[in-house]
């Protein structure tokens, strides 16, 4: 049994790059599908598209790698645990590596990025962070 969905995702993300693959799976879920689409976003992921492996859907995701051959997702850290929650409101929400990386929060509005939460001015969980 997977008692952190989430970070299992991040994981693999983390692993291809790492192994320098081009592309890999993960079980599908509103949640994760909306994370990808928001890293899609971001430029941390080449694409994510939605198939069915065995009867079960599951999300493809192309991993991204710059001009030198390295993998755009250089560092991934879960900050909201199953164990430990961790909220911020609107006035907190953090910036990672001075606006370089990219926090994600689950907020009232969706999925979104630290600079979108600002610029809603809402706060949220912060889910990750990436860079």
């Amino acid at each position: 049994m997977m008692t952190d969905p989430l970070a299992d995702m991040l994981t693999r993300i983390r692993n291809a790059g790492t192994a320098r693959h081009t592309t890999t799976s993960c079980p599908a879920s509103k949640l994760r599908l909306s994370i990808a689409k928001l890293m899609l976003d971001e430029g941390f992921l080449a694409s994510a598209d939605m198939k069915e492996q065995d009867g079960h859907p599951v999300i493809v995701l192309g991993i991204r790698y710059n001009s030198r051959g390295l993998p755009m997702v250089e560092g991934i850290r879960r900050v909201s645990k199953p164990g430990r929650r961790v909220y911020v409101g609107k006035r907190e929400v953090p910036k990672v590596r001075n606006g370089l990386g990219v926090a994600v929060l689950s907020t009232s509005k969706g999925v979104l990025s630290d600079r979108a939460a600002r610029d809603a001015s809402v706060g949220g969980e912060v889910l990750f962070e990436v860079w």
